[in-house]
């Protein structure tokens, strides 16, 4: 699909409903049929922007996706709604009123910003995705408040708003992701100069990799995750320069870093906590840990330990029963002794993938139990603890 614009004509929209359920096991057969009252290429554009709406379901939710208009690359890179919504209310929280949205790929953004009503305009340099957002502003009723722009980011003026967002690209046809910050399209130097100039605040938008070290001193830095997935991680200007933060959605909660020093290894006690990636992501295990009174099982590992179990949004907790050291026997004798026949394999600082520990520890389910085991190291030595979820 290279160009949108036979989808928005009368006869594109009328194809665009009559296929948007099209099963793709069943597609060769719909197009066969639709071929013969419309032309092949405007039957494929249909079918290929209904493949883009069924996937973005996901990210958009049923009724926002069923209208809008994707591109490959949209789907896969636009930011999730709820985590987009929780930015765009932190701008409106901050008195921002318009926007400079710059790299705003297929518009995901720029909308949860109108949404909060505040002004956007929205640039990319993207012929088609630019149309593509163009579209979405105007098939979700948000014409009024998204003006976009066709162009290259780093020659438009962005002066005469309160704040910008930037969504550099961090992949490439060739290399696929880019880890260097300054590989980005258009660099993080670039962005950060540009957000340092915005009026009131900005938010450049990063991947969660990005190493502690890079973050410029003027900036707060959030890792945010949704539904226990890390999502992405945000630099903030204009807000609290230094802090750190982990987000997790929905909720949102918010954990901040007091600067405590790593908690301290101790053994294995009745109860693991698992934080959740973007308070691993952010460096914050401490802070969760505290209120645990919970240690580290091991100075490298991001699994707390502690003998009574404390409720905390920030980690889940699992009741460990067995401690083994790493031996598949005599895991798969104790899964069949206990009856397990459902097994999750969780491993952090193990080089055995989960799956291959699976198969051979329970190759056949032995009853009805569950467990889960974690693949990891405790006080440096391989080790295998066995528990399950704390209802």
């Amino acid at each position: 699909m290279n160009d949108l614009a036979p989808l928005l004509t009368p006869e594109g929209r009328a194809l665009l409903d009559e296929v948007r359920d099209t099963d793709p096991a069943h597609e060769l057969a719909v197009a066969t049929r639709l071929r013969r009252d419309h032309p092949a290429e405007l039957v494929s554009a249909a079918l290929g922007q209904a493949r883009l709406r069924q996937r973005a379901v996901a990210k958009f939710g049923e009724e926002d996706a069923a209208r809008m208009f994707f591109t490959p690359n949209g789907v896969e890179q636009s930011t999730r709604r709820s985590v987009a919504a929780y930015r765009a209310e932190r701008l409106r929280a901050a008195g921002v009123r318009s926007v400079a949205d710059l790299c705003c790929g297929i518009g995901g953004d720029a909308v949860a910003l109108a949404r909060a009503g505040i002004r956007v305009l929205a640039v990319d340099r993207d012929p088609q995705t630019a149309a593509a957002a163009r579209a979405n502003a105007e098939a979700l009723g948000l014409a009024g408040l998204i003006e976009v722009r066709e162009a290259d980011v780093t020659e438009v003026d962005t002066s005469g708003y309160d704040a910008v967002f930037v969504d550099p690209a961090r992949r490439s046809s060739k290399r696929g992701r880019i880890f260097d910050p300054e590989a980005y399209s258009p660099p993080l130097s670039w962005a950060v100069r540009t957000a340092l100039q915005a009026p009131r605040a900005a938010a450049l938008k990063i991947a969660p990799g990005i190493p502690h070290e890079a973050v410029p001193a003027e900036a707060e830095a959030e890792w945010i995750s949704d539904g226990g997935d890390v999502k992405e991680a945000v630099l903030w200007f204009g807000t609290a320069p230094g802090t750190v933060r982990a987000t997790l959605l929905p909720g949102p909660r918010t954990l901040v870093s007091r600067g405590l020093p790593d908690p301290e290894v101790r053994p294995v006690g009745r109860y693991l906590y698992e934080p959740d990636g973007a308070v691993i992501r952010s460096h914050l295990v401490a802070e969760v840990a505290e209120p645990l009174d919970g240690g580290l099982i091991d100075p490298t590992i991001a699994y707390v330990t502690a003998d009574t179990l404390t409720p905390t949004p920030y980690a889940t907790a699992y009741e460990i029963t067995d401690r083994l050291p790493f031996n598949v026997k005599k895991l798969k004798a104790l899964l069949r002794e206990r009856g397990v026949g459902v097994l999750t394999v969780k491993k952090r600082g193990s080089a055995v993938e989960p799956e291959e520990l699976r198969r051979k520890a329970l190759p056949k389910p032995h009853g009805t139990a569950s467990a889960t085991v974690f693949l990891t190291r405790v006080s440096g030595a391989p080790t295998m603890l066995l528990g399950h979820p704390v209802r």
